[in-house]
């Protein structure tokens, strides 16, 4: 019966085998084998060493935290690369500016060394004997030539970079500010240019060898003031003619010899028309504010000018800005390949450095305020000062009222 019992047992745990679904099962077995293995390690830990599967999970921890970084590290790269930082920007700024400043130089342009502010365009612009000048004596020119220099201690940065291209007979255009001493930068390439004629006395009719065109009354006289002074120890005749006075004064100066015309569109060309200033050897030319010239409307008469001159001159073009209008004129009458030296701004705009203080007085009060600013800014002769008036007969009642309050002296 013991027998029977251990048998029917043995059958039903078969049948309860059987019965059991085969997912709980490996269940079963599975766990009893963590069991196991919990068992084993904890035995072994007592013992001081790490068990199996721990060493497993520290591994793959670890590795999985290497994976990590890596990913990290990758992610952190691909952004950079995508935006780059401030310092980066900087160093890639930097290698494009010197990059294209190489480039530059191999197309011929170069930036003077030793004149700071100062760009040189154009052929041939890196040749040893347009080295800019560090001072007169470098040019190689007479002592009369040069003693319109006298009071000055070296040239000036538009002085030093063209007199070596005019010198050299290369057509220019000078972009620089008013006071800059450009009158002079074209002046006495002009009188050298006189000079080197064969025939080197003045001529005794109205045909000049040297013109040049400004835009206004009153900058024409202040060059002719310049050039005449400059002429005068080479014997050089200068002649200044413009509009709102007589002719026949101007036209009397004409027919006693001239080398050089300093004038305005509209006289010149009404000069030119009635035959009395002929320019068919007009050999150097130079447009003096040719914006200026061309904003008030007489580019006509400036093309009617030049084409009067003759075909084989040198020309220079002087201008604070450099319009669409003026650079095709320059394109129309000047050689193919002329040279430009920009003082200042690279942007070729005029002078900044200007200000401008309005008040408004009544007419009792104008007086007495000009006078406290003659005695504010007019303390010496260094220090000069231009006074404007609307009319004549205004300018001649602040000048007696000026004399009346100061000797001849104080206003010198």
């Amino acid at each position: 019966m013991g027998r029977n019992l251990e048998v029917s047992m043995a059958h039903r745990d078969e049948a309860d085998d059987l019965e059991i679904p085969t997912n709980e099962k490996n269940h079963d077995k599975k766990s009893k084998k963590e069991k196991k293995k919990k068992r084993k390690n904890n035995e072994e830990s007592v013992n001081g060493e790490p068990a199996a599967d721990q060493t497993l999970t520290l591994d793959s921890t670890a590795n999985e935290e290497s994976k990590s970084k890596k990913n990290k590290k990758k992610r952190e790269s691909t952004e950079s690369e995508l935006e780059p930082s401030e310092d980066s920007e900087k160093k890639k700024k930097k290698k494009k500016k010197e990059k294209d400043l190489s480039g530059a130089e191999e197309e011929g342009i170069n930036g003077v060394e030793g004149v700071k502010g100062v760009v040189v365009t154009g052929k041939d612009t890196k040749d040893s004997k347009y080295k800019a000048l560090d001072s007169f004596s470098d040019s190689g020119l007479s002592a009369e030539v040069l003693a319109c220099c006298k009071n000055f201690s070296k040239p000036s940065p538009i002085q030093a970079n063209s007199w070596p291209f005019l010198l050299n007979g290369r057509d220019l255009i000078g972009i620089a500010a008013t006071g800059s001493g450009k009158t002079l930068a074209f002046g006495v390439p002009a009188l050298v240019h006189i000079l080197q004629k064969d025939d080197k006395k003045t001529s005794k009719k109205a045909v000049p060898r040297c013109l040049v065109l400004s835009p206004t009354r009153e900058l024409a006289q202040q060059i002719a003031d310049v050039l005449c002074d400059a002429g005068s120890p080479c014997g050089i005749k200068s002649v200044c003619l413009y509009g709102g006075t007589k002719k026949e004064p101007q036209i009397s100066a004409l027919k006693s010899g001239v080398d050089i015309v300093i004038g305005t569109p509209g006289r010149m060309k009404d000069l030119i028309e009635m035959g009395i200033c002929r320019l068919k050897d007009v050999s150097f030319v130079i447009l003096d504010e040719a914006d200026r010239m061309l904003d008030m409307g007489f580019e006509p008469e400036v093309r009617s000018i030049l084409s009067q001159t003759s075909s084989v001159r040198q020309m220079v073009m002087f201008s604070a800005t450099w319009p669409l209008a003026v650079h095709q004129l320059a394109q129309e009458f000047m050689d193919p390949n002329p040279v430009k030296v920009v003082v200042g701004s690279e942007d070729l705009a005029a002078n900044h450095d200007v200000m401008q203080i309005v008040e408004v007085l009544d007419d009792r009060s104008r007086d007495s305020r000009l006078v406290a600013l003659l005695e504010k800014y007019h303390q010496s002769q260094r220090n000069r000062v231009l006074v404007f008036v609307l009319y004549k007969r205004e300018a001649a009642r602040v000048e007696n009222m000026l004399q009346k309050r100061y000797t001849h002296q104080n206003l010198s």
